[in-house]
């Protein structure tokens, strides 16, 4: 009957997500053993792989359905059905939102564009997960009122379980108690039921764990985050607090890896922070913590709510255009959707599946804060009537194999959307003195960063970097990008004859992987007053020894150390126990830990 063969389907399709997510949520879990065994390339590791579980599971699943119900076209009666079986699945399961994002991934694999719609897939969820919760509490509430700050504080380090000790406990509590009542003066007139809520597993990234909870007096909530590292001595120390909505949007920043939290309810946790963090939408916040197929179907979810309830048009981005991606934004919605042109404009020498190559190890990589995180999305409909002439003219001419008008939609093939950023070139064109100085200590940061991440920008260009909101300089054009290990960086040889050096061409060969960093301030810093900045901050940028002797630290597995927060919120590594002086004698040449 078919009402059966219905129901067998869609429990094909949850075992799959069940599935999915039992493997997500061991190796997430595994990340705090690798936190305190210091065993940082392991946490990288499954962080990496990770990433590519949700495919995976969804190719076993579509394999499943077609070798056990020999399915080869959509039966519009019968996926109607599965849908509706699929539901009725979903009203206990502790992650329905998420299996109904896999139901829509599975159909997607399966059936035609012509089936992408509310009928046969969930465009809009059926459940509400607003007041779902787990079974064990997802946060711990502490009293200070009650029981003393620094007794709460002591409480909060020991209820989050990690197998080792907190090395200088005391000295982690003063630390804490100088840095609440430099923030927060004791004000008079205190609440009547002044509270912590604490989260009760901690955020796992690279080398740190944060414990996140946030402060209730009265109807303010003030969020906050303590950054907990391992001494690789055996011992952990908090390294700052950090507080606020913008300090904890930092932390949970786009250009970051995702964070490995375990839950049995990922509902639950975003509720969480939604209100503690603002300006982060919900399709934000899953995808910070690895969830990040159901931070894609979330976004397309806004994305359509607001096509609905705005009339502007998409429009060309502002600034320079690219000669390997056509690049449009919609003025009212803060994003730019990224095209793959079908030629690349000389000197561009790359394939197409090249340019995914390089979105794809941007994904996996560690991003330091200083590269732009995408969505990539397959055969986007967008309405014709809201694009612009001149967008469909630039689209016309350079993305035919991507873009097809059908009827009146415009279809996309393949795009990747990124947050919209202020491009460096259109920010300095408009900057004041304070702001130029702001860029140029940003823009070497930036470069500095990556380079402790491997990675070599490759194109230097202004026009390749963004300015966020809170004013960080961001990289996110990645065509030329390449693991700075791949690299040799030349110093410019002596000329042969001195009127060489005044000729049109260079006197020296170069050759693919050849970078010769003189040259930089040549082609880049052609403003007087961003490179007067940027010399003074940044000088070493330009010596070919300094980009030698990062390559030489990551060949070492030597790595430095890039925080989430201003270096002045960092209360310092406390001394390591002098019960053990060889380590400390050895500390220099031992492998340093990925970025916090």
């Amino acid at each position: 009957m078919a009402w059966l063969e219905a129901k067998q389907i869609a429990e094909a399709i949850l075992d799959g997500f069940d599935r999915h997510y039992r493997l997500f949520r061991a190796v997430t879990a595994d990340a705090r053993l690798h936190f305190e065994q210091a065993d940082w390339s392991a946490l990288q590791r499954c962080a990496r792989e990770r990433i590519g579980f949700y495919d995976c599971r969804v190719g076993e699943t579509v394999a499943v359905l077609r070798r056990e119900f020999r399915l080869r076209s959509a039966d519009d009666n019968l996926w109607r059905r599965v849908k509706v079986e699929y539901s009725r699945l979903l009203p206990q399961h502790r992650q329905p939102e998420l299996a109904e994002t896999f139901y829509n991934s599975v159909f997607c694999r399966l059936f035609d564009r012509h089936y992408y719609n509310n009928a046969y897939i969930f465009v809009w969820p059926m459940l509400s997960t607003e007041h779902l919760e787990a079974e064990v509490p997802i946060f711990r509430p502490y009293y200070p009122d009650r029981h003393g700050f620094e007794s709460v504080i002591a409480d909060i380090l020991s209820d989050m379980d990690f197998a080792l000790p907190f090395r200088h406990r005391r000295r982690d509590v003063r630390n804490l108690m100088h840095a609440i009542r430099a923030r927060f003066p004791r004000n008079r007139a205190r609440a009547q039921n002044f509270q912590l809520a604490v989260l009760v597993t901690p955020f796992f990234r690279n080398k740190a764990a944060y414990i996140i909870g946030k402060a209730i007096n009265g109807a303010q909530q003030i969020p906050f985050a303590l950054p907990v590292l391992n001494d690789e001595h055996g011992g952990l120390y908090v390294d700052a607090l950090l507080t606020g909505a913008d300090e904890l949007a930092d932390v949970f920043s786009f250009s970051r890896a995702y964070f490995m939290v375990d839950t049995a309810v990922p509902a639950a946790i975003v509720d969480f922070l939604r209100p503690l963090m603002p300006h982060k939408t919900k399709a934000e916040l899953y995808t910070s913590i690895g969830l990040q197929k159901f931070g894609k179907a979330e976004f397309y979810r806004d994305f359509l709510k607001h096509l609905r309830y705005s009339s502007d048009q998409f429009v060309v981005a502002p600034g320079i255009r690219g000669m390997v991606m056509c690049v449009f934004t919609l003025p009212s919605f803060p994003f730019v959707f990224k095209v793959i042109k079908d030629r690349f404009t000389p000197p561009k020498e790359m394939t197409r599946a090249q340019v995914m190559a390089k979105y794809r190890l941007v994904k996996l990589h560690d991003r330091v804060g200083r590269m732009a995180d995408s969505w990539e999305y397959s055969h986007v409909a967008f309405p014709r009537v809201r694009f612009s002439d001149e967008l469909i003219t630039m689209l016309r001419q350079d993305c035919t194999g991507s873009v097809t008008m059908d009827g009146d939609q415009v279809v996309v093939s393949h795009l990747y959307i990124e947050r919209r950023l202020s491009p460096l070139n259109l920010y300095l064109a408009s900057a004041d003195d304070d702001d130029i100085v702001h860029a140029a200590q940003e823009y070497g940061d930036a470069i500095k960063q990556l380079a402790a991440a491997n990675i070599f920008p490759g194109d230097f260009l202004f026009k390749n970097f963004g300015v966020t909101r809170q004013g960080r300089v961001v990289f996110y054009d990645y065509d030329e990008l390449c693991y700075l290990s791949e690299c040799r960086f030349r110093d410019i040889p002596e000329p042969p004859f001195p009127e060489m050096e005044m000729a049109s061409e260079p006197w020296y060969t170069a050759g693919p992987a050849d970078v010769f960093p003189e040259e930089f301030e040549t082609f880049l810093l052609t403003e007087s007053r961003f490179r007067k900045a940027f010399r003074a901050r940044h000088a070493d940028i330009f010596d070919p020894a300094w980009w030698r002797a990062r390559q030489a630290a990551i060949e070492a597995g030597r790595v430095e150390d890039v925080f989430p927060y201003p270096e002045e919120r960092r209360f310092g590594r406390p001394a390591a126990p002098s019960a053990a002086p060889s380590l400390m004698a050895r500390a220099p040449a031992e492998p340093l830990a990925p970025s916090p």
